[in-house]
C-alpha cells in the first residue's frame, strides 16, 4: 500500500512519466474536471453569502496549503504560533484533526498548561506535536472548524490559528497564509486526484501572502500580486530522543541505523539525512499520518532487527512515545529559517494592532 501511495505521490508532483503512471492519469483525470467544478460551485456559494461564514471576535490567521500536503505546513505553522505566544498573547490553534480518531463536535487537545488531553492517536499527530512544542498554546480539534474557533473564544483565546484552513471557508479569516514548495509549486498542474492541487491557481487571488517553502535556490515567479516570502527547512543541530533528551549527532557515527517515516515525501527526510553525512543501513517509508499499531507497528519491529539505532521525525515520533522498540530511537527535529522574517512580522502587524 505505501508504495502504491508514493507512486501516486511522484506521478502528481510531476508529468507521468511511463505506460502506469500515464494510465493512472488518463483514468484520474476525468475525475479532476468534476472535482474542478464541485470546487468552483463551492467557493461562488461562499463568496457571494448563501453558504454562511462565521465571522470570530477575535483576530483569525489562517495557515494553509494549495496542494495537497508535504509543503512543510507543521514547521511553518509552529513558527508563527511561536511569534504570536511570544507577544504574550493567549494562542489557540484549531485543526480538524486529520488522521485521529475523534469523532466529537470540538475535543480539546491542550487547554495552555502544558497537558495532552487527547492522545495522538484520537487528535492527529499535528495538533499534539504543536501543542507539545508550544505548552502554552491552546489547541482544538473539529471537523466543523467553526465550532473550533467558537471553543477557543470562549477559553479566553485573543488571537486563533486555523491549522490547514484555506480552503475551509465557513470561517472568515484577518489573514491567509498559503504555503507553495518552491521545488514543484503545483506538481503537475492538474486538480485532484489526477494531480495534487486543491483548488486551480486563481485560488490564490484570496491568500494574504504566499510564502514558498524548501526555498533553496531561486524560485519560479507564482500568479499571485501580494508578498511572497521564502523559507528554508534544515535538519536541527542536534537530535533527540523520545522523551526530549537531547543527543549529539556523532552518536550515530559508524552504526547501523534505519531511518523511517510517516509523512507526505518520507524520501525528502532520507535525503536530508545523507546530506547531514548519515547513511542508514535501511530506510521505511510510510504512509502520511500512519498510526503506529497493529501490522504497521509489527512491522517496524521487525525492521529494527539488528539496528542500532532507529531515526525518525517529530511527527512521528509524537504517536511513538508508548510504544518500545528493540533498539533506541532518535527524533530529528526541524529548523526553519525565513528569509524576509521582518516583512512576515509586518504582516502580522495590523493584527496585533487590533488585539492592544
Amino acid at each position: 500500500m505505501e508504495h502504491f501511495s508514493h507512486a501516486y505521490r511522484r506521478m502528481i508532483d510531476a508529468r507521468p512519466s511511463n505506460v502506469v503512471s500515464w494510465t493512472f492519469f488518463v483514468l484520474l483525470w476525468p475525475l479532476s474536471l468534476l472535482y474542478r467544478v464541485v470546487t468552483s460551485l463551492r467557493a461562488a456559494l461562499y463568496r457571494t453569502s448563501l453558504l454562511a461564514v462565521y465571522r470570530a471576535g477575535v483576530p483569525v490567521i489562517s495557515i494553509g496549503n494549495l496542494t495537497v500536503g508535504g509543503t512543510g505546513k507543521t514547521p511553518v505553522a509552529d513558527a508563527l504560533v511561536k511569534r504570536l505566544l511570544d507577544r504574550g498573547l493567549r494562542v489557540a490553534l484549531v485543526s480538524r484533526g486529520y488522521g485521529g480518531r475523534f469523532s466529537g463536535t470540538v475535543g480539546c487537545v491542550a487547554k495552555g498548561d502544558g497537558q495532552l488531553l487527547l492522545s495522538p492517536r484520537d487528535a492527529g499527530d499535528e495538533p499534539c506535536l504543536l501543542a507539545a512544542r508550544n505548552p502554552s498554546l491552546q489547541v482544538y480539534v473539529a471537523r466543523k472548524r467553526a465550532l473550533g474557533v467558537q471553543a477557543a473564544e470562549r477559553a479566553g483565546a485573543q488571537v486563533i490559528v486555523l491549522d490547514d484552513g484555506f480552503q475551509h471557508l465557513a470561517v472568515h479569516r484577518d489573514v491567509d497564509i498559503v504555503l507553495l514548495d518552491a521545488r514543484a509549486p503545483f506538481g503537475n498542474g492538474q486538480l485532484l486526484p489526477a494531480g495534487p492541487l486543491r483548488e486551480t491557481r486563481g485560488a490564490l487571488r484570496r491568500a494574504s501572502v504566499v510564502i514558498m517553502t524548501h526555498a533553496v535556490q531561486p524560485c519560479r515567479e507564482v500568479p499571485f500580486r501580494g508578498p511572497v516570502l521564502h523559507c528554508r527547512h534544515r535538519l536541527a543541530d542536534a537530535l533527540m530522543t523520545i522523551d526530549g533528551r537531547e543527543m549529539p549527532w556523532s552518536l550515530l557515527a559508524g552504526e547501523k541505523i534505519l531511518a523511517f517515516a510517516g509523512i507526505a515525501r518520507p524520501d525528502d527526510f532520507f535525503a536530508a539525512l545523507r546530506a547531514r553525512g548519515v547513511v542508514p543501513a535501511a530506510t521505511l517509508a510510510l504512509n502520511d499520518h500512519q498510526d503506529y499499531s497493529g501490522e504497521r507497528l509489527n512491522r517496524l519491529i521487525q525492521s529494527c532487527d539488528n539496528i542500532k539505532f532507529a531515526i525518525t521525525t517529530e511527527k512521528d515520533a509524537v504517536k511513538l512515545r508508548t510504544v518500545v522498540l528493540p533498539c533506541p530511537c532518535l527524533v530529528v527535529p526541524l529548523v526553519l529559517a525565513f528569509e524576509e522574517s521582518e516583512r512576515f512580522d509586518d504582516i502580522l502587524g495590523p493584527v496585533l494592532e487590533r488585539i492592544r
